[in-house]
């Protein structure tokens, strides 16, 4: 139920109420419904009883328990708790959520989300080249498909079956994180760019934007602690725009992972955490109160859903031999 749903049903109530001669009084044009103030509960609530009470003749309390009466067992809400003066507060039915389910999930597996047996039992030899791209390749497989339940074994020589075109020069001077980026991210028949395009901090970077976007959450999480409160699954309330376009890339990380694994392409891997990072990184911004704004449910799971970005990055830059900076 949103919250012009349930500012309808608190009216039709308020209607009836006042038809009936329960409450006294001119019916108000709407009900603003909106999240829970301290000390209140549930998904929702709502002031109306305090706004009724002066033309009601009633106490502010005595008119919410009138109006909770009429509330109770209505379709989609579970239950109605008066608090404080007189706002009621609304528990909703549980229903089908798989945003919150995915983020459940990602947060009880940590950093060992996706991690699979899609190729349990199995040993992939590797043969690769003495070449710098091979090498790398080589080892980022080994940790992807250990993540499958699998086990790689690496060897030099003829003939070759992982042989990733090669780097046109040393990429060491790029540092050890841009370097195995700049040779892990193109597909196998491109030639690898060894720029010190990898290096800039800004948003054409790809390799930028997934650290970038990893610290961010990091530094949203020792934000919200500051202000009181931490990341709890739930409903994310209006105005978390963007949470659509992340919750496909988070629920996909276990096949990319898999497909990473079985067809030897850590290139896979590292696209789809720049995905995810352009998916997160315009999400961060709902995630803290704005202004006057007190922490909520709804921030507490916006945070959670943050986090889980977050867990994702992390596991895959790990996978990729790459750090994930808790600052940049």
């Amino acid at each position: 139920m949103t919250p012009v749903e349930l500012s309808r049903v608190v009216l039709d109530a308020v209607r009836c109420a006042v038809a009936e001669g329960q409450l006294g009084g001119v019916v108000p044009e709407r009900v603003v419904v909106g999240e829970p103030g301290a000390g209140g509960c549930g998904e929702y609530a709502t002031n109306v009883a305090l706004q009724l009470a002066r033309t009601a003749g009633k106490p502010p309390r005595q008119v919410a328990e009138i109006l909770r009466s009429r509330l109770v067992g209505v379709d989609g809400v579970r239950d109605v708790v008066v608090t404080g003066p007189g706002f009621l507060n609304f528990l909703l039915e549980e229903r089908a959520d798989p945003l919150g389910g995915l983020v459940r999930e990602i947060r009880r597996c940590g950093a060992r989300y996706g991690h699979g047996d899609a190729l349990a039992g199995e040993v992939v030899a590797l043969r690769v080249p003495y070449e710098v791209r091979a090498e790398v390749v080589a080892d980022a497989v080994v940790r992807i498909v250990a993540s499958q339940g699998g086990r790689a074994t690496v060897e030099h020589g003829e003939p070759v079956n992982v042989r990733p075109v090669p780097a046109p020069e040393d990429p060491a001077p790029l540092g050890p994180d841009a370097a195995r980026w700049a040779l892990l991210h193109p597909a196998p028949h491109d030639r690898p760019r060894i720029t010190a395009d990898h290096l800039v901090q800004r948003e054409a970077n790809p390799l930028f934007r997934v650290r970038y976007a990893h610290a961010r959450i990091r530094a949203v999480g020792r934000n919200a602690a500051r202000l009181g409160f931490d990341a709890e699954p739930g409903r994310l309330g209006e105005g978390a725009a963007h949470s659509d376009a992340l919750q496909s890339p988070l629920a996909d990380y276990p096949r990319i992972l898999a497909a990473a694994a079985t067809h030897r392409a850590p290139d896979r891997l590292a696209r789809h955490l720049v995905t995810v990072a352009d998916a997160v990184l315009p999400f961060v911004t709902c995630v803290l109160p704005l202004g006057e704004e007190k922490p909520s449910a709804a921030h507490r799971a916006r945070l959670a859903l943050a986090e889980a970005a977050g867990t994702v990055l992390a596991g895959g830059l790990s996978l990729l031999g790459i750090d994930a900076p808790e600052h940049l």
